[in-house]
């Protein structure tokens, strides 16, 4: 048995009891990014965007049982199977999620057709996601966000918490952060330039708000990605 668990859906898993002591999860975690590339490409607005804003699509089980779900299941299993020493590690792996995903996709396919007959609203976050990812370095306001999909900014807040459970404010926040990480752990700015590229102010509230959501200050953070993946082969 397996699953897909979409973009910030709260979820737990627990084992049937007749199998309490055989049972073994294997999670795979990973940035829908490694699939869509570069923010605003074809690819995340043709295929990524349509399920990770698609408020119908929470939790996916797959069933070995079904013949496409048994595919996807064996593509997950592989990718454990991988070893991250190997030469192209990363990319088997973004190789089979892509695979994956494209499965998913034509799966999901007739689901998404359906909702987007009559609910414009998944359309509308597309917008404001797609301008976030875009503009995440400027000074974004609420009213800016609801404009560029022409709603209000409570129909904004609407959309955001029933399709995503969260606000904007989180989200543009959360996006943030998560490329001010990409740049702690692919650049050699500064930890204060990182902080303003990110539209995260100065590099004391920069510091204040990583650690509250990361757990550890910027050069903590960095210092750490840097430790695991300096023995990677080159």
């Amino acid at each position: 048995m397996g699953g897909f668990v979409n973009s910030n859906v709260l979820h737990m898993t627990k084992p049937i009891s007749s199998y309490k002591d055989k049972t073994i999860q294997l999670l795979h975690i990973f940035d829908p990014e490694l699939i869509s590339g570069c923010h605003g490409s074809k690819v995340e607005k043709t295929y990524v965007m349509p399920i990770i804003a698609a408020p119908q699509i929470e939790i996916v089980a797959f069933s070995p049982d079904n013949c496409k779900h048994a595919d996807i299941l064996n593509l997950l299993c592989s990718i454990f199977k991988l070893s991250d020493k190997d030469l192209g590690y990363e990319i088997k792996v973004r190789e089979i999620l892509s695979q994956i995903w494209l499965m998913l996709f034509d799966l999901l396919s007739e689901r998404l057709y359906k909702r987007s007959l009559y609910d414009k609203n998944d359309e509308r976050l597309k917008m404001m996601m797609i301008y976030i990812h875009e503009h995440y370095t400027e000074k974004i306001t609420i009213s800016d966000l609801a404009s560029t999909a022409y709603l209000s900014e409570r129909e904004c807040f609407r959309i955001f918490r029933n399709y995503l459970h969260t606000t904007p404010t989180e989200y543009i926040r959360s996006y943030r952060l998560k490329e001010a990480c990409r740049l702690l752990a692919h650049s050699h700015d500064s930890v204060a330039e990182i902080g303003f590229s990110c539209g995260l102010g100065n590099s004391s509230y920069f510091g204040k708000i990583f650690k509250d959501y990361i757990n550890c200050t910027p050069v903590e953070y960095r210092k750490i990605w840097q430790n695991t993946h300096s023995n990677c082969p080159k």
